[in-house]
């Protein structure tokens, strides 16, 4: 009898355990939610709440949650140890002051939620710096003053991605990159987040496009629309080598138009259907 009442308080201790643990993880996903629909004009709080998104276990410099959206092929497939299945890694908010970039990616998830065929494992990082995002004035950097997208271990360059940004950048603070490698927690996490998911394909997206990306010949655009580039960078540290060149992952980058104002639906639209169409190309059935 002892032995069941034991066991019955640890249960009901176990459950109480895991429930408090849950309540506090909505309670802050829905404050980050509530941050971010505050910052963004085109994101509600109530269309952040219904995309239902987890903790990741990883936190910004100044504390906030990097959340995550995730889509299985499945409900009983496992998105690690699937190999049926393909895995496409999605990250917007790399700079903090590319609203669009964080927006769109709300938009997409709808799209999946409505449109979704169980093809594919998505993992969707709508906002990669919550710190340069959500300070009263955005910035590009982290709170510690970081590029994010410099600050990954590229091994191909002729010299580091800290020397690079005394000798060719003049020292701009936009582009500062750390005084190392995977110095910050945001760009540490998805460092080792790509070793675990070991995701099929990436996408990136920043704003504002620049002449010098890759534009898809896929379809027309409008003379506002995105630009598409698969090529690798060459700056020293960037996301885009480290995974294209140096872990050798295909990469697409997507350069919105603007980095504060929103594309139409239509545009948001033809660019989710260029990307599905360069997955497609490169890593199979979507």
């Amino acid at each position: 009898m002892f032995f069941r009442i034991s066991s019955l308080f640890l249960i009901l201790l176990l459950a109480c355990h895991v429930s408090a643990r849950s309540v506090e993880d909505i309670s802050k996903i829905n404050n980050h939610c509530d941050n971010i629909s505050s910052k963004l004009a085109s994101v509600s709080y109530k269309e952040c709440l219904s995309h239902k998104f987890e903790k990741t276990g990883a936190y910004s410099v100044n504390g906030a949650p990097i959340i995550v959206k995730r889509i299985h092929a499945g409900p009983d497939t496992d998105e690690v140890v699937d190999t049926k299945h393909h895995r496409v890694l999605i990250i917007g908010g790399f700079h903090g002051d590319e609203y669009s970039t964080v927006s769109i990616i709300f938009k997409w998830i709808t799209l999946l939620n409505l449109f979704y065929t169980g093809t594919n494992h998505w993992q969707i990082l709508p906002l990669l710096n919550p710190d340069g995002l959500l300070q009263r004035s955005s910035r590009r950097t982290n709170a510690n003053g970081v590029d994010l997208d410099r600050n990954f271990p590229v091994t191909a360059n002729d010299y580091n991605a800290l020397q690079y940004w005394e000798e060719d950048t003049n020292r701009d603070p936009e582009y500062f990159p750390g005084k190392y490698a995977l110095s910050e927690p945001e760009s540490q996490w998805l460092a080792e987040e790509i070793e675990r998911y070991r995701p099929d394909a990436i996408i990136t997206i920043h704003a504002p496009n620049h002449s010098l990306g890759y534009k898809s010949p896929i379809t027309k655009r409008s003379k506002n629309a995105a630009q598409y580039q698969q090529s690798i960078a060459t700056y020293p540290g960037s996301f885009n080598q480290y995974v294209g060149a140096d872990i050798n992952i295909p990469i697409l980058t997507v350069e919105l138009p603007y980095a504060d104002i929103m594309p139409t639906d239509a545009e948001i639209n033809e660019i989710w259907k260029n990307i599905l169409k360069w997955l497609d190309i490169n890593i199979g059935s979507t």
